[in-house]
Order: structure tokens, then C-alpha cells, then sequence
């Protein structure tokens, strides 16, 4: 349930069954792989793939902003809402067609969605709109009092010129009867999507005081075909689920993709060449390259915050041990030693502390150490084992999935990075890989489910609140697993 284990269960589809730690101990070059799996989109040097691959997924197009309507706007930048407030009820926010809208780019659609999709806003029904509102004009409150909206968005999309729309939007606060925030956007024509997410993120900051997270994307893995035969790729997608792309064509085994803080780049641990070793993957161009020159297989691979450095694990002997590698000339220096199996590990935001799964102890919990490897110490004591830990960007909470507990099956959680405040948000047969979106509020993972789909077992992604509220399934064309929730796009 965390790469270690899952590293074992690919090894096992190929290979004759051994135990955990001869599993961890085998030389990998030497385990049979089918044929196709044998076939290498990187090849030996890390090139980029073969023709006929979406290799490349495009950097979004640059948005510019104008005129924020500062002056109307609360002083002081607080919430027009709490968000504990918007939690048990919902903000009713009337969100008007805007004006120009062609099918082709429905930028409307893209803001109700993102809003009620979060679970904070309660978009109100067009059929219920009382009157016509100008984006030019003071709307008619009482009209938008009447159906009880607590804030009105109005806008409109202008014809595009030399390939460019200029989209114009006003968020109105309807209970005290002001402007909040008013905006014109001009970006590429392809890029119009991206402007609903912006505008998205605009709104739910202006009335709840914290950063918005639509303007974001999902990289995962995509799972296809018959169990014990699957065809694993890597894709991405905005996080609403639109533009959805491969990136590797299921040739070898790819897992746990992790996002750049600072680059379009991906980390991801990949069977290439039947050697599981972690590569960086640029999204920009395609190319692809090798982390470090590891004698074991590498995995469970992770950014440091400043992006300059990767953490990853390497199998020695019977165990595996933590490394931090700098990505520009820097070195290698190892943080763990001994024969435990130490993997997952996982900075602090500030890059001072890494949390990480171990065996140490006897079976798998959490600890936390500093960030050159001193001052090792558990966090974990709850009922069963402990894996995928992942550090709020907020810093507050770690998240983590626990199995082995009698009384329930697999469990998302979170909890204090001294391990006080342990709660569980869900529960399922099976699930694994926790990421946490830019703001820290909401949680994506994966899901498996028995006796559903080819083979008897169906994946897919869900997201849930910090708190365990509104948990919902994020829709992907194929079976899924791995999320890693990039940053906020520049």
C-alpha cells in the first residue's frame, strides 16, 4: 500500500512469488519481463519516446489580468465567509451566463463546476434568475436577495482578436450590496478553460480568505487492460478532469508520479529497461532522464520544496535506505542507514523536516526526522500499519493510509506531525497514495474496488476535505491510480 508494497505486487505479476525482503533483495535486471513490457520509451540513454506517443503536455498559455477592483474591496484581504461556515452550509452564489458565450468556449460552465464541485459554493439554478443583470451595470439586488444568493457573478467574453479572448468578470457581495472584485483577463483562445479555473480561484479566495486550487493539474497513472496484464501509463489532466493526455504509451511500467514545486517537470519511478528506477519526465519537451546512478532499483520519489533536489529510496541488501539527490551537480548524500526498509519519504514545506515509512521498529509506522537524517522519531501508534505519508503544503497535517486494522479495512487519515490529532476521512477495500491540492484543503487518492471490472477489481480517483467532507469520485476515461496534484500554474 505504499511504493514498497506496490513495487512487490508488480514484481510479483512477473515473476515466481518470494518473501518481502527477498522480493526488495532480487537483482531486477534478472526477473523476465513480458515483451512488451520489455520494449523501452526511454531507451538505455533516457531519450524522449518513440513517435506516435503524446509525449509532451504544453505549458498553459500565459494570462494576463488587469483591474482588480481593489477599492472595493475589504481592507484588510479577511473572508466575506468562513470556510468552517461554508462547510455545513454551502454559499449560494448566482453565477450569470456571461455575456458572448459561444459553445465552443463555455468559460460559465467552468466556474459553476469548479465551485460546486469544491463543495463551499451551492451555484443557484439559471431557471431561477429574477431579471436581466449588465456586466457594466450595479445589478438590481433585490432580485438576487429574492433567491437568496449570497454573492453574484456576472461577465462577459469578448470576440476574439489575433487569436486572443478578453474575458471581464465581477464577483458582487448581494448581502452588503458591493463590488468585491472586478477583472478583465486577455489569454490565446485555446487557453479559454484556464480562465474559468483563474476566475474560479479569484471568487472562492474573495469569499473565503484562502487561495483557490483550480488553476491546477492531475498527473496520473492510467490502467487499462485485463488483471494481471495491465497496461499502466502515464497521464495528466486538469483537475476537473478536461484535457486529458498520455504521456507514455503503457510499453513499461511506470508509478507514484510526483509534481515540481518550481518546473514542469515529473518525478516518477518506472520499469524501464526492467530495472524500477525513478526518471524525471519534462513536460514541456518530452525528454526524460535518469535520477542518479544507483546500483539498486529507486523508487518513491519526491521533490524537495525549492525543486532542486529529489528524495528518493534505494533497495540495499534486504532493506532500502533514503537518499536526497541535488538535480544540478550537487551530489548524493544518504539521510538513513541499516537494514530497515525505509521509503516514502517526504519534505516539510520549509524543507527542514521529512517524514518517511519504516520498519524499523517491527512493522511499518511513520516517523519524522531532520532533514539531514538526525533526530529520527516515531509519529505513528494507532491500531495496524502505516504508509504513504504526505506533508500538508500548510504544514499542519501529515497524511497517510493505515491497513491492517481488525476493525476496519484500508484508511485514509491525517494527523499532527507529532502524531497527535489522528483522524480518519475514509475508508475503503483498498485505498493508497494520498496528495494534497496547492491549498491544503482538500485531499486526492485512489480507490480499488473487488468484484467490479475486467479481472474483478476497478480503480479510480476520489477527493475528499480535510475534515472528511464532500468526498466524491474524480472522473478519468480509465482506470486510475497514483494522483499527484501539481501546483498552482504560473
Amino acid at each position: 500500500m505504499n511504493e514498497e508494497f506496490r513495487l512487490i505486487a508488480e514484481l510479483e505479476r512477473i515473476a515466481p512469488r518470494l518473501s518481502r525482503r527477498a522480493m526488495l533483495g532480487a537483482a531486477v535486471a534478472s526477473v523476465p519481463l513480458a515483451p512488451a513490457m520489455a520494449q523501452s520509451l526511454l531507451g538505455g540513454s533516457g531519450q524522449a519516446p518513440s513517435a506516435g506517443t503524446s509525449a509532451t503536455a504544453p505549458a498553459p498559455a500565459p494570462v494576463t489580468a488587469t483591474g482588480n477592483g481593489a477599492a472595493t474591496a475589504p481592507a484588510n484581504g479577511t473572508a466575506e465567509i468562513l470556510v468552517n461556515r461554508a462547510r455545513t452550509a454551502p454559499i449560494p452564489i448566482a453565477i450569470v451566463p456571461f455575456e458572448g458565450t459561444q459553445p465552443q468556449y463555455d468559460i460559465t460552465s467552468v466556474i459553476t463546476g469548479d465551485l460546486g464541485n469544491c463543495g463551499l459554493f451551492r451555484p443557484i439554478n439559471p431557471a431561477a434568475f429574477v431579471g436581466k443583470v449588465s456586466p457594466d451595470a450595479v445589478p438590481d439586488f433585490a432580485n438576487w436577495t429574492a433567491i437568496g444568493a449570497a454573492a453574484l457573478v456576472v461577465g462577459r467574453i469578448l470576440p476574439d482578436v489575433g487569436g486572443k479572448l478578453r474575458v471581464e468578470f465581477r464577483l458582487w457581495d448581494v448581502v452588503r450590496q458591493r463590488q468585491i472584485q472586478g477583472t478583465a483577463y486577455s489569454t490565446p483562445v485555446s487557453n479559454w478553460r484556464r480562465i474559468g479555473h483563474i476566475i474560479a480561484d479569484v471568487i472562492y479566495e474573495r469569499m473565503l480568505g484562502e487561495k483557490g486550487y483550480f488553476d491546477t493539474r492531475i498527473a496520473y497513472i492510467s490502467i487499462t487492460g485485463p488483471r494481471g496484464r495491465h497496461s499502466k501509463r502515464l497521464a495528466i489532466m486538469d483537475q476537473d478532469g478536461a484535457n486529458n493526455r498520455f504521456l507514455t504509451d503503457g510499453s513499461f511500467l511506470v508509478l507514484t508520479p510526483r509534481f515540481s514545486p518550481t518546473q514542469d517537470v515529473l518525478a516518477f519511478m518506472s520499469f524501464v529497461n526492467n530495472r524500477p528506477r525513478v526518471y524525471l519526465f519534462n513536460l514541456d519537451t518530452g525528454a526524460q532522464r535518469l535520477v542518479g546512478a544507483f546500483p539498486g532499483m529507486t523508487l518513491s520519489p519526491r521533490f524537495s520544496p525549492d525543486g532542486q533536489s529529489l528524495l528518493l529510496a534505494e533497495a540495499q541488501n534486504l532493506g532500502s535506505n533514503i537518499f536526497v539527490v541535488s538535480l544540478n551537480g550537487g551530489g548524493v548524500q544518504q539521510l538513513t542507514h541499516g537494514g530497515a526498509i525505509d521509503v516514502s519519504p517526504c519534505y516539510s514545506p520549509d524543507g527542514t523536516q521529512i517524514v518517511f515509512n519504516s520498519d524499523r521498529g517491527g512493522d511499518q509506522q511513520l516517523y519524522v526526522m531532520n532533514s539531514d537524517g538526525s533526530n529520527i522519531r516515531r509519529i505513528s501508534f494507532g491500531k495496524g500499519v502505516y504508509g504513504s505519508p504526505v506533508w500538508s503544503p500548510r504544514g499542519d497535517l501529515i497524511a497517510y493510509i493505515r491497513f491492517g486494522n481488525p476493525e476496519a479495512p484500508f484508511e485514509l487519515g491525517v494527523m499532527h506531525p507529532d502524531g497527535s490529532g489522528e483522524r480518519i476521512l475514509a475508508q475503503n477495500w483498498y485505498c493508497d497514495g494520498p496528495t494534497f491540492c496547492p491549498n491544503g484543503r482538500v485531499i486526492m487518492f485512489w480507490k480499488e474496488y473487488q468484484g467490479v471490472g475486467p479481472g474483478g477489481l476497478y480503480s479510480q480517483l476520489a477527493s475528499v476535505d480535510i475534515t472528511g467532507f464532500n468526498e466524491r469520485a474524480e472522473i478519468t476515461p480509465t482506470n486510475a491510480s497514483d494522483p499527484a496534484w501539481s501546483p498552482l500554474l504560473p
